[in-house]
């Protein structure tokens, strides 16, 4: 028993002299591991926060841009109810292309009465021109018929002077000379007037109803409202047949999917080296893994804010800071082989290294 007690304390004084160096060596290597961790991660962090630092410092991203594409509001210029639609939502259109039709009949009827106000006022200048003509008639009756009753008073006046008419016939001459005098004058005053009445070059009576006729045509052919641009159908779900038309108001939509881009809105602070022309790349949520190439078009002249609505009024005492926003386009090159559709959230990003 005592045998094998002394032969368990000599193993244990040998495995306890085997595992002293041992820990020795983890002992020295736990006090140098400690320090190299202590300066080394930290280091690999600055490294790090460096490269990406560098890496970043010729590039500006920003996910506050989406797909834009030029959006007409297709109204109506006159009213009345809608008689034929043509065209339907997703529908690709040509300029001139027809897109629904309004009712014509209240533009015809229009048309025709404009042209009974022409034919009446150049039957009207006619008349002046007759009348005016006329009162050159009256003028030379008027001056013969004084000269004979001059004439005639000359020889009451000799008769007079030799005693042979009385004074009485003499007066009556001289009346009639008066009378023939007034005359003429009036004649020369309605030819006066009438060759007034007739205004040198076109009658404005005649301008005036052609001018109504090419009103009453120009709202006739409105009636047919057609494609101002090449584009694609939008919001034409709510024109129906029998809707009435009010001049103004928006039937439908024309996207030109033909010219796309982006608006970036990049903070102020980020737009200060972008200029016309440097290289840009726009991720498409709609498409992920996909980069579409582009370039800068232009910067904005305002941040948003100064053209909102109510812009901002900072003249107070409770002003706080807030970082704007710049909006800048971006033109893709060339046509993307993906649809881009208006409202589409995206990331852009500018390079500041590489410009055209």
């Amino acid at each position: 028993m005592n045998k094998m007690s002394g032969d368990t304390m000599e193993g244990t004084e040998i495995a306890a002299e085997a595992a002293a160096p041992e820990s020795r060596r983890m002992a020295l290597g736990g006090r140098w591991l400690r320090p190299l961790l202590m300066f080394v991660v930290p280091a690999l962090l600055l490294l790090a926060g460096a490269i990406y630092w560098l890496s970043r410092g010729d590039t500006v991203s920003t996910d506050n841009a989406a797909v834009k594409q030029d959006i007409v509001s297709v109204s109506t210029q006159v009213n009345g109810p809608v008689v034929e639609v043509a065209v339907k939502n997703g529908d690709r259109v040509k300029r001139g292309q027809l897109l629904y039709r309004i009712d014509p009949a209240p533009y015809r009827v229009a048309l025709e009465q404009a042209e009974a106000q022409l034919a009446a006022a150049r039957l009207q200048t006619s008349q002046l021109q007759t009348q005016a003509a006329g009162t050159g008639a009256d003028i030379v009756g008027a001056t013969a018929n004084l000269r004979i009753k001059q004439n005639a008073l000359g020889r009451q006046q000799a008769l007079l002077r030799r005693g042979f008419t009385t004074r009485t016939d003499y007066d009556d001459a001289l009346n009639e000379v008066r009378a023939a005098e007034t005359s003429l004058a009036d004649a020369r005053a309605r030819a006066a007037n009438a060759h007034a009445a007739i205004a040198p070059g076109e009658q404005p009576s005649v301008a005036q109803a052609m001018a109504a006729i090419d009103k009453a045509r120009l709202d006739l052919s409105r009636t047919d409202v057609r494609a101002p641009m090449d584009g694609t159908i939008a919001n034409a779900d709510r024109l129906q047949v029998g809707q009435m038309a009010v001049s103004g108001l928006g039937m439908l939509s024309l996207v030109h999917s033909s010219s796309a881009w982006v608006e970036a809105n990049f903070k102020e602070k980020d737009v200060g080296r972008m200029v016309r022309g440097q290289r840009a790349s726009v991720e498409v949520d709609a498409y992920p893994g996909e980069k579409f190439e582009g370039r800068v078009h232009s910067v904005g002249a305002g941040t948003g804010s100064e053209f909102s609505l109510l812009p901002a009024q900072n003249a107070n005492g409770n002003w706080v800071k807030v970082t704007q926003r710049v909006p800048v386009r971006i033109v893709f090159d060339g046509n993307p082989d993906r649809p881009m559709i208006a409202g589409l959230s995206v990331t852009a990003t500018v390079y500041f290294d590489k410009s055209k």
